[in-house]
C-alpha cells in the first residue's frame, strides 16, 4: 500500500497490517489461498496504529468473515478453469445451536491448480498449489449485552517456492523453469482466538482478545535455482507459534467526546532448520568419485516480543468538524539464535506513533479531512557472519488530505485523496553482502508522494461504472545505510516492483430477466500497471519491467438462490513479470560463468 506491504520472509515484519475480523494475524507467509465465507474486505492506507494495530506501516487490511445466523443457511460454490486444471469448492453452513443465545457457522474449501508452468529438467509441474482450509466460529449472546465470539482454523497449503526461470532478459517472457528438483512447500496453519465484549458501565463497552496461531512447514528444493546440480536443499522445516492477547475500552463520554484506549502484547517464536547439500567436484582421480556431496546444516531461531498501548480522542468542535487525536506506544524485542558458534543477536525499540486528524462533514454524504500521522515497523536479527547482526524497524510521516463524496440519490461516489509520505531506515530489498551472507537491512530514506481516485458511477439500474486511478512517487533519496552494509549504493532510486501508476476500470451491465427479480450481469474490467524496477545486486545496471494491461470478464446469471457464471482472466494473453532478478546474484554466488538469470 503506496510503496509498503508484506514479505516472504519470516524474519522481516510486515509493513502492512493483515487482520480478520479485527484480529492480527501474524502468520502469513506462503499463505496463498482464496478467500473463504467472506463478507467484505476493508482496506485503511496509510499508518493505521492508533486505531488498528501492531506493524500498520502502510496501511491496514481487515478481512470480515461471514457471521454466524439466527436462521438456519448455507451456502456452496464451484469453479473451474483451464488450461492449469483450476478447481475450487467451498461450503458453509450456519444456523442457530440455541436458539436465541447460541448459533454457529462452519465453512471449509478446497483448491488445487496445476500452475502454467513445467520443469523441464525434473518433470511435472513447477508451480503447483493446493490447499485446504475449514472454518469454524460459535456466538454467544450472553446475558447483561454481552457477546462472546470463539473462531478456529485449520489451513494446509502446498505449492512451490524458487521456481525461478531463466529468462535474458526482463522482457524475455518464459513459462518453463530447469531445475534439478522441483521447489515444493508444505504449510499448515492452525489457531484460534476469543474475543469477548462487555458492558462495563453505562457509557464503556470494553472488548477483550486473546488468540493462538502456530505455523509449520517442510520444504525441500533446488538450491542453486538453475540446471547445475551444485546444491539442494533437504529437511527444510519452519514453524511458528504466536500469542497475542489485547484489552480495548470505547467510552462515549457525551454528544462531543468519545475515547478508545487499549493495551496490546504479542509473543513469537520462530524456529528454521534446513541441509544444504552441495555437490563439489573432488579433484581426485578414479576410482574416486568425480564428485562429493557436502551437507551443510542450519539450524536459527528468533523470539519475538511485543507490547504497545494506545489512546484516541475523538471530539466534535462543531456539529460538523471532529478532531481525531492519538497516540500509540511501542516496544519490541527480538532474540536470534543461530548454530554456527551458538551467536545471538539482540534488538530492541521503542516508539511512539501520533496521529492527528480533521474531518469536516459537509453533509451526511460529503466528508473532508486532513491528517498527519506517524507509522513504525519493527526491525530484526540476521543470520550468523552478518556485517549487520540486526537492522533498525523503519517509520514513516504521513500527511493526507481527501474527500469522500456521495450523491444525494446515490448514483455517484468520487473518493479522493493526495499524500506525502517521508520514511526513514526503510527495509527495501534483502541483498548479498561481500561474504556472500544473505542478509535483511535498511536501504535508506524514501520519499513517496502521490494521489488517490476512486469512483462508482449508476445512473440507472442498468449500467454501473467502477474505476480507481494511483500515482505512487516513490523514490529512495539516501541509500548510505545499504552502501554501509553492501559496500556500494543501489543501481536505481525507485523501491522493487513498485509502479508509478496503477488503473483500473470495471463497467456492468445487468439486465433484468422476467419478473421475479433474476439477472443478467456483465462485467468487463482493464486493470493497468506501470513499468517497474527489477532487483538487481549491481551497482551501475537496473532490470525495469514493462507495463502492462490485462483485461477480465464476467457473465452471470443471478437469482434469488443461486449464480451461474462464466469468467475470463487475461483474455489477450498479456505476457509480464510480477517480480524479477537478474543474473548478478547467482554471479555473486558462482561467477560469471552462471548461465541463470
Amino acid at each position: 500500500i503506496r510503496g509498503v506491504g508484506t514479505t516472504l520472509i519470516d524474519t522481516v515484519q510486515p509493513g502492512v497490517g493483515i487482520f480478520i475480523d479485527g484480529i492480527y494475524q501474524p502468520n502469513t507467509s506462503y499463505l496463498n489461498n482464496p478467500v473463504l465465507d467472506v463478507e467484505r474486505i476493508e482496506v485503511l492506507k496509510g499508518p493505521q496504529g492508533t486505531l488498528f494495530g501492531n506493524n500498520t506501516l502502510g496501511g491496514a487490511i481487515n478481512v470480515i468473515t461471514r457471521a454466524p445466523t439466527d436462521d438456519f443457511s448455507g451456502r456452496f460454490a464451484a469453479d473451474y478453469a483451464s488450461p492449469d486444471n483450476y478447481q475450487t469448492f467451498s461450503g458453509s453452513i450456519s444456523g442457530p445451536i440455541i436458539e436465541g443465545s447460541l448459533r454457529g457457522r462452519l465453512a471449509a474449501s478446497y483448491h488445487t491448480q496445476d500452475g502454467f508452468s513445467t520443469n523441464t529438467i525434473a518433470g511435472g509441474d513447477a508451480r503447483p498449489l493446493e490447499s485446504t482450509a475449514v472454518n469454524g466460529t460459535l456466538v454467544w449472546d450472553a446475558p447483561d449485552n454481552a457477546q462472546l465470539t470463539l473462531n478456529t482454523y485449520y489451513n494446509e497449503v502446498t505449492g512451490s517456492q524458487t521456481a525461478y526461470s531463466s529468462p535474458s532478459g526482463p522482457t524475455d517472457y518464459i513459462d518453463d523453469t530447469a531445475l534439478n528438483f522441483n521447489s515444493i512447500a508444505t504449510y499448515t496453519y492452525t489457531g484460534g482466538n476469543l474475543r469477548g465484549v462487555f458492558d462495563v458501565t453505562d457509557n464503556t463497552r470494553m472488548t477483550a482478545v486473546v488468540a493462538y496461531d502456530h505455523k509449520e512447514g517442510d520444504a525441500t528444493g533446488d538450491g542453486d535455482f538453475g540446471p547445475i546440480p551444485f546444491a539442494r536443499v533437504i529437511d527444510g522445516h519452519n514453524e511458528m507459534n504466536t500469542y497475542t492477547g489485547e484489552l480495548r475500552f470505547d467510552t462515549q463520554w457525551n454528544d462531543r467526546l468519545s475515547t478508545l484506549i487499549g493495551v496490546f502484547a504479542n509473543a513469537s517464536d520462530v524456529r528454521n532448520s534446513d541441509t544444504t547439500v552441495l555437490t563439489l567436484p573432488t579433484g581426485l582421480p578414479l576410482p574416486f568419485p568425480p564428485t562429493v556431496d557436502v551437507p551443510v546444516p542450519s539450524d536459527e531461531s528468533q523470539d519475538l516480543a511485543s507490547q504497545a498501548i494506545y489512546a484516541n480522542v475523538f471530539y466534535n468542535l462543531t456539529s460538523t468538524l471532529e478532531l481525531s487525536a492519538g497516540l500509540r506506544y511501542d516496544h519490541q524485542e527480538v532474540n536470534a539464535e543461530n548454530n554456527i558458534g551458538g551467536e545471538t543477536t539482540h534488538y530492541s525499540a521503542s516508539e511512539l506513533q501520533p496521529r492527528l486528524a480533521l474531518t469536516q462533514h459537509w453533509s451526511p454524504n460529503h466528508m473532508s479531512y486532513i491528517s498527519v500521522a506517524r507509522g513504525f515497523r519493527g526491525g530484526g536479527a540476521n543470520s550468523a557472519g552478518a556485517r549487520n547482526p540486526i537492522y533498525q524497524g523503519d517509520s514513516v510521516w504521513t500527511y493526507e488530505l481527501g474527500d469522500k463524496f456521495q450523491s444525494a440519490d446515490h448514483t455517484l461516489t468520487l473518493n479522493t485523496a493526495i499524500y506525502y509520505n517521508d520514511y526513514q531506515h526503510y527495509i527495501g530489498q534483502n541483498s548479498l553482502t561481500p561474504a556472500l551472507i544473505a542478509v535483511n537491512l535498511n536501504t535508506g530514506d524514501v520519499t513517496a508522494y502521490g494521489a488517490e481516485v476512486e469512483t462508482i458511477w449508476s445512473p440507472n439500474e442498468i449500467f454501473q461504472l467502477q474505476g480507481g486511478l494511483t500515482y505512487n512517487h516513490a523514490r529512495i533519496e539516501d541509500d548510505s545505510e545499504y552502501a554501509a552494509v553492501i559496500g556500494h549504493g543501489l543501481a536505481s532510486d525507485r523501491i522493487l516492483f513498485q509502479p508509478d501508476w496503477n488503473l483500473y476500470v470495471t463497467p456492468s451491465l445487468t439486465f433484468p430477466i422476467g419478473g421475479n427479480g433474476d439477472d443478467i450481469r456483465l462485467d468487463l474490467t482493464a486493470i493497468y500497471k506501470g513499468e517497474r524496477a527489477g532487483s538487481s545486486l549491481s551497482e551501475t545496471v537496473s532490470p525495469t519491467l514493462e507495463s502492462y494491461t490485462l483485461f477480465n470478464a464476467n457473465i452471470a446469471y443471478e437469482t434469488e438462490h443461486y449464480t451461474v457464471s462464466l469468467w475470463g482472466t487475461n483474455l489477450t494473453d498479456e505476457e509480464y513479470y510480477d517480480s524479477y532478478l537478474d543474473r548478478s546474484l547467482l554471479a555473486a554466488l558462482f561467477g560469471d560463468a552462471s548461465p541463470i538469470t
